[in-house]
Parts: C-alpha cells; sequence; structure tokens
C-alpha cells in the first residue's frame, strides 16, 4: 500500500510547534499536558484503505473476543483540519481502545485549506466503505458503529451523525468538539482555522455546522475538559442547547489532549461511555 508522501518541512515543524507551545488564557500563559502527541505507541496491525487517494487510508486495530460484542470504532483526528496534522497522534488512543476490547479503524483524510468538500467526501467514503474492510480484514465487532471524533474531527463525527449517518450508526462520541463553526470562528480558535477550513467566514456554511444541522437520530455524548483553552467548553454547550437529546459528559480540570490520552484520569469515564453507547436499545 502507497504511503502518504512526506509533509513539506514547514508543515512538519508547525506539528512540532502544535506539541510544544502554550497557549494564552485571560488570566496567564499555561502549558496543557500534549505528551500523548509525542507519546511511542505499537504500529497499527492493519492497514486499509478506502479510496484510491493518498489520503484514502486507515490503520485497524482489531480487539479481542470482548470486540466481537461491540460496535466497529471509527475513529476521526483533530488538527483543525489543517494539512499538518495527521492520525498518527491518535495512535496511543487507539491501541488503548484496541487494549480494551474494541475494534478501532482510525481515518485519515484529505484536509485542503478552502475545501471542506474535500473532506467530507473523504469522511462519507470512509464511513460507507471502511466497516466493510474490516470485516474482510477479519476484525470482530458486530455490525454497527460508533463514531468517535476529537477536535476537529469531532466536528466532522457530528457532522457525519446528522447529515450521514453510516448504515448501523449506533452513536456518536465527540471529544472536545469544535460543534459550533460561527462560535469557533468568533473566538478565532488557533488563528482562523475555521476560514482556513472553509475558505471564509462560516455564516453561509450550515450545512457544515452541527449546532445549526437538525439533531442525530442516533445517540450523542459530547466529552469537554473544563481547561480546555484551545476549543473552549462554551462550544460543546451550544451543540448541547440547540441539540437537547445530546449529553454533555464534562471531564473536571481537562484540558484539550487528555481526552484522547489513555493515561489521563478523563480516559476511564470515556470507556464507560462508549461502553454505554454501545448497549442496545441505548
Amino acid at each position: 500500500m502507497p504511503e502518504l508522501p512526506p509533509l513539506p518541512w514547514h508543515f512538519a515543524v508547525r506539528r512540532l510547534l502544535w506539541a510544544a507551545r502554550p497557549q494564552a488564557t485571560g488570566r496567564a500563559v499555561v502549558g496543557e499536558d500534549r505528551s500523548v502527541l509525542t507519546r511511542p505507541a505499537p504500529p497499527p496491525p492493519l492497514h486499509l484503505r478506502y479510496g484510491n487517494g493518498a489520503a484514502h487510508v486507515a490503520d485497524g486495530w482489531p480487539g479481542d473476543e470482548r470486540a466481537a460484542r461491540r460496535p466497529l470504532l471509527l475513529l476521526i483526528h483533530g488538527g483543525f483540519w489543517r494539512p499538518e496534522y495527521d492520525r498518527e497522534h491518535t495512535r496511543p488512543m487507539a491501541a488503548a481502545l484496541r487494549g480494551a476490547g474494541w475494534t478501532a479503524a482510525s481515518v485519515e483524510y484529505r484536509r485542503e485549506p478552502g475545501d471542506p468538500h474535500a473532506t467530507t467526501a473523504d469522511i462519507r467514503a470512509a464511513l460507507d466503505r471502511l466497516p466493510g474492510e474490516v470485516a474482510a480484514a477479519g476484525a470482530p465487532f458486530d455490525g454497527r458503529i460508533l463514531l468517535v471524533g476529537h477536535s476537529a474531527g469531532g466536528h466532522l463525527a457530528l457532522w457525519a451523525a446528522a447529515a450521514h449517518p453510516p448504515d448501523g450508526l449506533a452513536g456518536t462520541l465527540a471529544l472536545a468538539p469544535v460543534a459550533d463553526l460561527r462560535l469557533a470562528h468568533r473566538l478565532d480558535l488557533d488563528d482562523g482555522a475555521v476560514a482556513d477550513f472553509l475558505g471564509g467566514p462560516p455564516d453561509d456554511a450550515a450545512a457544515l455546522d452541527p449546532v445549526r444541522l437538525p439533531a442525530p437520530t442516533t445517540p450523542v455524548v459530547l466529552a469537554h475538559g473544563t481547561d480546555d483553552i484551545r476549543v473552549p467548553p462554551a462550544l460543546s454547550t451550544a451543540y448541547t442547547t440547540a441539540h437537547p437529546t445530546a449529553r454533555l459528559l464534562r471531564a473536571p480540570g481537562a484540558g484539550h489532549f487528555e481526552l484522547i490520552d489513555p493515561l489521563s484520569t478523563a480516559w476511564p469515564p470515556l470507556l464507560t461511555t462508549l461502553k454505554s453507547l454501545a448497549a442496545p436499545g441505548t
């Protein structure tokens, strides 16, 4: 299988800066625990494809016998939709989910500034095709799907749950999601990330904005660290206000990256939430 081409040097430098930089709050400059972004993790056991493009790939993480009674987890990584941030930083999370008895696939997708439809087209294709690829590879799951997305990936998971729910969707867990594009734009998250993604302001992008889309018909849980300064909890609050059937799980004292860190105190409640979403009739 062809590998993704190497990142240009300036993208690689930006990725390192993203992992290392402090963030400013109204009171002081503080650092987050971002160790998960560079923590070593085992390589994925499976390499999957859902299309012909360089980005149309996914890492497969087959679970043990417990996974046969659970949905497939389709993981959508974050990084503010920017091309320099790929799925590699989710390997510790994916490996931990595999160890907890889940089969997971960590999805790659195009991240081309100003072309959000390339991104959403890839997410649609991945959700349609990857379950079959996972099953063909012999990885166990019960035929259902749970969407799990972090940050910008949380935005894409919420978008997909509302606009393009895959067959067998059992629920969605959005971790620190960019759930309200207009609010994220007003807050100028990551130096104009929303406008860079969309190619302009989000006012006319209601079809891509989870808070303005109809509520998904399957269960939705948003999890947000109370100390998240990259994607403030207000974005999840806005979503649950617009869609009262969604549930908000607050992680006390957690920042942005603790929600994908298996070593954090925020992790055990997320495993419990996944089991709840996987329960029949949830």
